[in-house]
């Protein structure tokens, strides 16, 4: 009993310290990282910057990132090739079929709802292969910055983009054994759960601003 009431501690401990962060951080970083030009206005070292710093300021795309140490992923280090190929992938999809404006609002409501996806993984209710083409949707939008932009700039930022995820999903991996250990069963059910109230709560949000 006293280890499930741990891990089930450590869960809340764990959300809360993750939702203490995006509180404080997403207000500041609400527009482009660094106040930087967007799209065709961007040079090479710009695009570098913003490609490493989407996916750390965007709360959805950080959270999606770092749930990968407690979904109970079976050889964890084996998934994060796939993972980078789909999200470059879907960034690259960008440049040839840019989302239009118009469907903003529901593309930002999907990519939260990728939180959704990601516990109910760890609740085993779906599939693992779930991630691959979800994290392509996070890349499409990340994508979306860098459209009309020249190709120093362009690869520049997709290497940004690369060098970002890659250093979140290996940290997510290596940590993966050691926090899963630490939150139990129970521990995971309970964080799995509040990452389902926290995608709807920002698809919501997505939809409704």
């Amino acid at each position: 009993m006293s280890l499930r009431l741990n891990g089930t501690m450590r869960g809340f401990a764990f959300i809360g310290l993750g939702i203490y962060f995006l509180t404080t951080i997403a207000p500041a970083f609400a527009h482009h990282p660094f106040a930087m030009a967007e799209g065709g206005e961007m040079n090479a070292i710009q695009g570098l910057l913003s490609g490493i710093a989407h996916p750390l300021l965007g709360p959805d795309h950080l959270l999606f990132l770092l749930a990968i140490g407690f979904l109970g992923l079976k050889r964890p280090f084996v998934w994060i090739l796939p993972l980078l190929a789909f999200a470059l992938g879907g960034a690259a999809l960008t440049q040839v079929l840019p989302l239009a404006a118009g469907l903003e609002p529901a593309a930002e409501a999907l990519v939260s709802l990728s939180l959704v996806v990601e516990g109910l993984i760890a609740l085993n209710i779906i599939s693992a292969g779930f991630l691959l083409p979800v994290i392509g949707l996070h890349g499409y939008l990340l994508g979306g910055a860098i459209v009309g932009s020249e190709p120093s700039p362009l690869f520049a930022y997709f290497l940004g983009l690369l060098i970002a995820q890659g250093a979140l999903l290996l940290a997510a991996c290596l940590g993966s054994k050691r926090l899963l250990d630490a939150l139990g069963d129970q521990g995971k059910r309970v964080v799995a759960g509040i990452w389902i109230g926290i995608g709807g709560a920002f698809a919501w949000a997505a939809l409704v601003v």
